[in-house]
């Protein structure tokens, strides 16, 4: 099979299986807005780019932290941290959202992917089996090895607070973190609240 072409690709991902959230996810990250109980997606049968606004704070931190570095080693760059501020005013990320449908080709695109947003439906309790299959082939393949995770449980508003604990239970979750290198944190979140949107920003916005 021929392998996508990745020199133009996000280096930041939105994957997960069929229908757990993702399309409405970033569409309310994008918008910086929530959606209403009567808004729905079309299942994605392809990918779908979404530029996300990030967090000032944390990116005024970066710009911070990169001058404080080049004052220190006495070689300071002005022009090239003068770029870095100007591309910090309005700060933002792509993503590329791959459906859950295309979970067989999903190793196409992975060459430079540095963070990975995975999400599972968390009111969905029969899906997640599979989810975690999907995920443990993604976290084993030798390119993901220093990608950060960020293991999104979504439509919260639709589970009862126990299904969290059953989903990282049918996870394998506390032992999965002992047998792999990556950086996995995990955030709850609703698209019709917004709750948890906030955490995933600041986490995009980190290096």
């Amino acid at each position: 099979m021929e392998q996508h072409s990745t020199a133009n690709s996000p280096s930041c991902l939105c994957l997960g299986p069929k229908q757990s959230g993702k399309t409405q996810l970033l569409s309310s990250l994008q918008s910086s807005g929530c959606i209403t109980n009567v808004s729905h997606s079309v299942p994605t049968i392809g990918t779908n780019i979404f530029t996300v606004k990030l967090s000032e704070t944390a990116t005024q931190k970066q710009v911070n932290a990169s001058t404080a570095t080049s004052s220190n080693i006495g070689k300071p760059k002005p022009v090239g941290n003068a770029g870095f501020r100007r591309s910090m005013k309005n700060p933002t990320i792509t993503v590329m959202e791959i459906g859950g449908s295309m979970a067989p080709m999903w190793s196409n695109y992975l060459n430079s992917v540095s963070k990975i947003l995975y999400v599972i439906d968390t009111s969905n309790l029969c899906q997640i089996s599979a989810a975690g299959v999907l995920l443990y082939s993604l976290l084993a393949d030798p390119r993901l090895q220093h990608t950060k995770f960020l293991l999104i449980l979504t439509k919260m508003d639709l589970a009862y607070r126990q299904m969290r604990n059953e989903a990282l239970l049918m996870l394998q979750f506390d032992k999965l973190k002992k047998q792999i290198r990556q950086t996995i944190q995990i955030v709850e979140t609703s698209s019709i609240t917004c709750n948890g949107h906030q955490r995933i920003i600041e986490w995009l916005s980190l290096p």
